[in-house]
């Protein structure tokens, strides 16, 4: 026995022990990252430092441990030119990301390797990447990364001459980039995708949309603390539809503006000033300005900065639109000499869409064969671009598909989590259910009582209007009986005694006259009084006022209780004796419901309750200047269900006027048979 408790001891202290190992080693390696990302550390330290964290994580085997510290490794191996062991290191963590079915670690693999793919312009491979980061960020709803990656995306797809694609894609990301918080990197990347959907606007031939988004960008600039440099950029594109537009003086006026702003950005972009240079002569040789001499001037100085500078692809540009002027002047050999500069730029930049240009010059400027071959060769590289494009068309359209099958799967494994959470949760579902039935249960018991106690006080009520009945009754009954007494004893024993002194009427002596007289006076007055008696018994004055003292009652009692001031306004004309008992009781409980709705929901302070007789309908109104609700939505309440139901059984009409925060009204009409 001691010998498996000193065992069970020993595994104790040996688990403690390890955890406690394995907390110090997680601790250095978080240590380690942080001093793999300090700035102040040389980059080969930095490098080492990330590469420990790394084996440690591996040494621990915690893998959301080694996630992170292969992250921060691959970033450095970036930053210093390791390419290779960068994509080695990014494909690694995606398989990683994966096994940990980490969302957000996954889409961050896929974007990493896409940039890298963007940067060296190998467009298949970082579309491909591109779309499955897109899919795990759409999980995950980081919505900057997903505008970004859309924007990347559209670059893309212009770059590849999917011209409807970019700019859709754009659009999707300019949407998303407008919902966020504005900051200056929001403001960049918006600049970004107005500018791109002006050049995109620009190529589909839609010049008025290219200018609103250019002046959108530049508008944006505006609010940027350094968006100097992308206004005049935006400047520059908007001369240039202008002139795509044949508006010279326009463009020319915005030339002329970036001309004279020259050192404000010269120092941060000299290759700007001899582009704008050459924009600015080629648009007035196009516009038909005569001066050639000028336009001339203008085109070498722009050809002799971008030369300088080392910059071909401006010189590029510069070349072949000198070689035009020449050309339209019929300067043979100085055109032939910048085209065959242009076509040598163009060659070695790969710039293709120029070197159309330049072999369509060129086709003009040689003649013969030599002039054919160049013809040939424009056909021939304008085809290959439009197979080139069609085919990336398809490509994307393919990678789509790829990444949408993915995106399929995802939903599998999701709904797969879905199932094992709601099996997980499915015993705590049955107890919770049982609780509900058990407290229902309670609930109905509860009700019930409250059901048969409201019957036993109908019963009661009943009894007393039926009481009430019967002691009226008797009441009249008595009445009819005093009266009849009066008139047929009383008054006719009066009568014969005043008809017995009538007769001594005739007697001698003025005094027994004048007696007589007067006692034949006197017993006429008594037989009036009597009669009076007898008829103001026989009628009923006290006639139906019993129920609305009864509801009078309820309603001062309620509206007491509730802390509600009342008014109530009846209408004689209502014989209530007329009524039926199940109709009174009926109304005396709609009354009673209805306040105590009232107190329950409607927070009132006043509440006015009147009867009236209109057509021969008795028209119940209950008035409150609540909170009122929603009479559309609100009807299957309990509260309102019983006021249909008793209004029906008296073949009433109800209907319920009210509004949110201008109070109720509820109008019952019901038949008065008298």
């Amino acid at each position: 026995m001691n010998k498996i408790l000193t065992l069970i001891l020993f595994c104790i202290i040996s688990l403690s022990f390890q955890a406690q190992t394995k907390e110090s080693k997680l601790k250095e390696v978080i240590s380690l990252r942080k001093k793999s990302k300090n700035q102040k550390n040389s980059l080969n330290e930095r490098l080492q430092y990330a590469i420990e964290s790394v084996e440690i994580a591996k040494n621990i085997k915690q893998d959301s441990s080694i996630l992170l510290s292969n992250r921060q490794l691959s970033v450095l191996f970036y930053e210093n030119g390791q390419y290779e062991d960068y994509l080695n290191l990014t494909r690694s963590n995606i398989l990683l990301a994966d096994k940990l079915n980490d969302s957000m670690a996954i889409a961050l693999a896929n974007d990493n390797l896409a940039r890298y793919y963007h940067s060296v312009q190998e467009n298949d491979s970082a579309y491909f990447y591109y779309s499955k980061a897109l899919n795990f960020y759409n999980l995950t709803n980081e919505l900057e990364q997903k505008a970004t990656i859309l924007l990347n995306i559209a670059d893309i797809q212009d770059t590849e001459k999917d011209y409807i694609g970019s700019e859709e894609n754009a659009i999707k990301s300019l949407r998303v980039f407008e919902t966020l918080p504005k900051t200056e990197d929001i403001y960049e990347s918006l600049w970004i995708l107005n500018n791109l959907l002006g050049i995109i606007s620009l190529k589909l031939g839609d010049y008025e949309k290219s200018l609103e988004y250019h002046y959108k960008a530049e508008s944006i600039a505006d609010d940027m603390r350094e968006g100097f440099y992308n206004k005049i950029f935006s400047i520059n594109n908007r001369a240039f539809v202008y002139r795509e537009q044949n508006q010279y003086e326009k463009s020319l006026e915005l030339y002329d503006e970036l001309r004279s702003i020259k050192n404000e950005y010269n120092e941060y972009d000299p290759t700007f000033y001899p582009l704008v240079l050459d924009n600015y002569a080629y648009t007035k040789f196009v516009a038909g300005d005569k001066d050639y001499n000028t336009i001339e001037k203008l085109f070498k100085e722009a050809y002799s900065i971008s030369a300088r500078l080392g910059d071909p692809i401006t010189k590029l540009q510069v070349s072949i639109d000198i070689s035009k002027f020449y050309l339209q002047q019929k300067k043979i050999d100085s055109s032939l000499k910048y085209a065959n500069i242009s076509y040598k730029l163009a060659k070695e930049t790969s710039s293709n869409e120029i070197l159309l240009d330049v072999l369509e010059v060129l086709s003009e400027l040689k003649e013969g064969e030599e002039g054919k071959d160049y013809l040939k060769e424009h056909i021939k590289l304008s085809d290959s671009l439009l197979n080139l494009e069609r085919n990336k068309r398809n490509k994307f359209a393919r990678i789509e598909f790829e990444t949408d099958k993915i995106e399929e799967e995802n939903e599998k494994i999701t709904e797969q989590r879905l199932w094992l959470i709601i099996t997980s949760i499915g015993l705590l579902f049955t107890i919770f259910l049982l609780y509900i039935i058990v407290t229902q249960r309670a609930k109905n018991k509860e009700l019930k009582f409250e059901k048969d106690q409201q019957k036993a006080n109908e019963e009661i009520y009943n009894l007393m209007l039926s009481q009430q009945d019967k002691v009226d009754e008797a009441r009249a009954n008595e009445k009819i009986r005093i009266s009849e007494e009066l008139h047929d004893g009383i008054l006719g024993r009066l009568f014969g005694t005043r008809l017995s002194l009538d007769s001594f009427n005739f007697s001698e002596g003025k005094e027994a006259i004048h007696k007589r007289a007067s006692y034949i006076s006197e017993l006429k007055i008594i037989e009036d009084d009597i009669r009076k008696i007898s008829h103001d018994l026989n009628t009923d004055f006290v006639s139906g006022s019993g129920f609305m003292g009864i509801v009078s009652e309820l309603i001062e009692k309620q509206t007491e209780a509730y802390q509600l001031q009342s008014s109530f306004v009846y209408t004689d004309d209502i014989n209530w004796e007329m009524v039926t008992n199940k109709a009174k009781i009926n109304i005396y409980r709609i009354i009673q419901e209805s306040l105590q709705n009232i107190y329950k929901h409607a927070n009132a302070k006043l509440v006015k309750i009147s009867f009236q007789l209109k057509n021969n309908v008795i028209c119940l109104s209950i008035i409150d200047d609540g909170d009122g609700f929603d009479a559309n939505k609100s009807k299957k309440g309990i509260g309102l269900k019983n006021i249909n139901s008793r209004v029906e059984e008296v073949g009433g009409n109800v209907r319920f006027n009210s509004k949110i925060n201008q109070g109720t009204e509820v109008e019952i009409m019901m038949p008065y048979k008298n």
